[in-house]
C-alpha cells in the first residue's frame, strides 16, 4: 500500500475541525512534501518526522513523499501534527500493519529522539474526537488533561514505538476509560475568604447579589478602603461550576498560552489585568487569534482595577462581550469564535487625587478635573454594569474595635446557590440574562412598584438598559429573600445601588 489516511485536529476558536493526513509514497527522487496550507512549524515536522523515524529503528522511504493534510483550505498550525504524519508514512510504506488506524486519532509532538511531546490545545481535540466517536492517542503529559472528557477512549504514549506497539497489537497502552476528575468538589480554600475582610456591609451586601444573580459590579471609593479585597472574593461565593462550565473554561485555557493546569480544574477563573492592557489583550487576537482576557475569563471574574487608568479605547471593546457574552475575532485569513461570558468587577477612585467625599481627607480636584477623571469611562460602558457601590474609608473606631465574627464565604455562598437555584429552576439561567421577554414574565412589578421605578427614571435620566439591569437586580434580590414576587423594598434597594447615575 503506497497509501494511508490517518486522522487528527486543527482548532480554530475552540472547536477543533478533523483534518485528514493522507501520505502517499511514489517514485522518483527521494523527497518529503507537505502541503495543505502549513505554516512553518508544520512544515518542519518532515525533519522531525525523518530524525523519530530513523532513531526509532524505522526506515525512511527513500521515495517521494508526498503529506497532504486535508480540507486544503484549513489553516494548519503547530507542531502537534508530527504523530500522524509519522504514523501515516509508516502505514503507507508497510512498517506497521494496523487494520483499524481509522478508528483513531493521533495528535503529539515528535523529538528527534521519537518520544512525544505535549501539545496545547488537547482538550478541544478530545472533545471533537469523542463526537466522532473515535480513539484518542496523546502523549502522556496530556493525558491527564483528555481524561477529563468522560465517555471517550484515550491512551497516553511516551514513545513513536509505543503507539506503534499498540497499533500493531503488539503491546497495547494502558486503557484509561475510567471516571474522570468531573466530579471534583468546588474547593473554597482555593479563594480568599470574605470574612477577612473588616465592616463594609453595605459591599459585601452588593457582593452576595452580584454573585447570586451574575450581575456586573463597580467600586467606588478612596485609596485602600478594601475595593480589591471585595472584588477577589466574588469568586469563592459564586455557586460551584457544573460540568459543562468546567469544560468550557478548561478548553480556554488549553489553547491559550498560559495552557491548562489540572490544579484549576473546576475553579472559576479570576483575571485581574494590569491597566497597560490593550484592547487586544482584553478581546484577544493576532494573526493566529488567540483568546484574550475576556474569554479567559469566561464563567468566571474579570477585575479591571483603577478603571479609569485604562485607555478609553480599550474599555470601549467590552462593550459587545458584556451584552452579548461571546467574542467574534476576524483576520483577512480566518475567523475564530470565543465565548466570553464573564463578570465584570471594576473598581475606581471617584477623582484623580482619590479623596472626593472623604471625610478625613481634603479634596484638591476641582469640578472639570473630576469631570474630565469620570468621562474615560463612556456612558454605554457605565450603563451595562448593573450596580455602582461607594466603599468609604473606615473609621478607626471601625477599624480597631472588637467586631463578631463575620459571615465567612460559605455561609454566604449557601444563600447565594439557594437563590441560584430558584433562578435556574424559573428560567434556566441566572437573572443577569434574562431577556426582555422573560424580564417582562419575571420581573413584574406591582402599582407602587411601577411609580417609583418610573419616579426614578425620569430623575436619573435611565436609560431602557438601565432599567432592565434595576429589573433583574431587584429579581436576584427578591431571590435572596425566598420571594416570589418583587417588592418594593426589593425594587429600592436596586435603585439605590445606581450610585452614579444619581450623580
Amino acid at each position: 500500500m503506497s497509501l494511508a489516511t490517518v486522522y487528527t485536529r486543527s482548532y480554530q476558536g475552540i472547536e477543533a475541525q478533523e483534518v485528514q493526513v493522507e501520505a502517499h509514497l511514489a517514485n522518483g527522487l527521494p523527497a518529503c512534501h507537505i502541503v495543505g496550507l502549513a505554516e512553518a512549524a508544520v512544515k518542519e515536522s518532515r525533519d522531525r518526522v525523518r530524525a523519530a523515524l530513523l532513531n526509532s529503528q524505522f526506515e525512511f522511504p527513500a521515495k517521494r513523499v508526498t503529506v497532504n493534510l486535508a480540507p486544503a483550505d484549513l489553516p494548519k498550525i503547530g507542531g502537534y501534527y508530527d504523530l500522524s504524519i509519522a504514523i501515516g508514512i509508516l502505514a503507507a510504506s508497510e512498517q506497521i500493519h494496523a487494520r483499524d488506524i481509522h478508528r483513531y486519532e493521533f495528535v503529539g509532538e515528535l523529538a528527534l529522539s521519537g518520544e512525544l511531546r505535549g501539545s496545547r490545545g488537547v482538550l478541544p481535540i478530545a472533545l471533537a474526537c469523542k463526537l466522532a466517536q473515535r480513539i484518542l492517542i496523546v502523549p502522556e503529559d496530556t493525558l491527564a488533561e483528555a481524561q477529563l472528557v468522560s465517555g471517550l477512549e484515550v491512551y497516553g504514549a511516551k514513545s513513536l514505538l509505543e503507539v506503534c506497539a499498540h497499533l500493531s497489537g503488539q503491546t497495547r497502552l494502558e486503557d484509561s476509560h475510567a471516571d474522570r476528575l468531573k466530579t471534583a468538589p468546588h474547593n473554597l480554600s482555593a479563594y480568599a475568604d470574605l470574612a477577612d475582610i473588616k465592616g463594609q456591609q453595605h459591599a459585601k451586601r452588593a457582593l452576595e447579589i452580584a454573585a447570586a444573580g451574575q450581575h456586573n459590579l463597580l467600586f467606588l471609593g478612596p485609596p485602600g478602603t478594601g475595593k480589591t479585597m471585595l472584588a477577589s472574593r466574588l469568586a469563592g461565593i459564586c455557586p460551584a461550576m457544573s460540568e459543562q462550565e468546567a469544560i468550557e473554561s478548561a478548553s480556554i485555557q488549553s489553547i491559550s498560552n498560559h495552557g491548562f493546569k489540572l490544579s484549576q480544574w473546576s475553579q472559576r477563573p479570576y483575571r485581574q489585568p494590569h491597566h497597560t492592557a490593550s484592547g487586544v489583550a482584553l478581546i484577544g487576537g493576532g494573526s493566529n487569534p488567540m483568546p484574550g482576557e475576556v474569554s479567559l475569563a469566561h464563567n468566571g471574574v474579570l477585575f479591571l482595577d483603577e478603571l479609569t487608568e485604562f485607555s478609553r479605547q480599550s474599555l470601549e471593546v467590552l462593550r459587545e462581550p458584556l451584552e452579548t457574552g461571546s467574542v467574534c475575532i476576524s483576520r483577512a485569513a480566518r475567523q475564530a469564535h470565543f465565548p466570553a461570558r464573564f463578570q465584570l468587577v471594576a473598581a475606581m477612585n471617584p477623582c484623580p487625587c482619590g479623596y472626593q467625599g472623604d471625610p478625613q481627607r481634603h479634596c484638591a480636584c476641582n469640578a472639570d478635573q473630576i469631570q474630565r477623571y469620570r468621562s474615560k469611562i463612556s456612558g454605554p460602558l457605565l450603563d451595562r454594569i448593573d450596580m455602582h457601590i461607594v466603599v468609604p474609608r473606615l473609621s478607626e473606631h471601625e477599624l480597631l474595635q472588637e467586631h463578631p465574627p463575620a459571615e465567612n464565604s460559605q455561609q454566604v455562598q449557601s444563600r447565594v446557590i439557594q437563590a441560584r437555584n430558584q433562578q435556574l429552576q424559573r428560567a434556566n439561567k441566572a437573572n443577569a440574562q434574562l431577556s426582555s421577554k422573560e424580564i417582562e414574565q419575571y420581573c413584574a412589578l406591582c402599582e407602587q412598584g411601577q411609580a417609583l421605578i418610573k419616579q426614578a427614571m425620569q430623575k436619573l435620566c435611565l436609560s431602557v438598559r438601565a432599567y432592565h439591569r434595576i429589573l433583574k437586580v431587584a429579581r436576584t434580590i427578591a431571590d435572596l429573600s425566598e420571594q416570589e414576587n418583587i417588592a418594593l423594598t426589593h425594587l429600592s434597594e436596586a435603585i439605590g445601588y445606581r450610585q452614579l447615575d444619581r450623580e
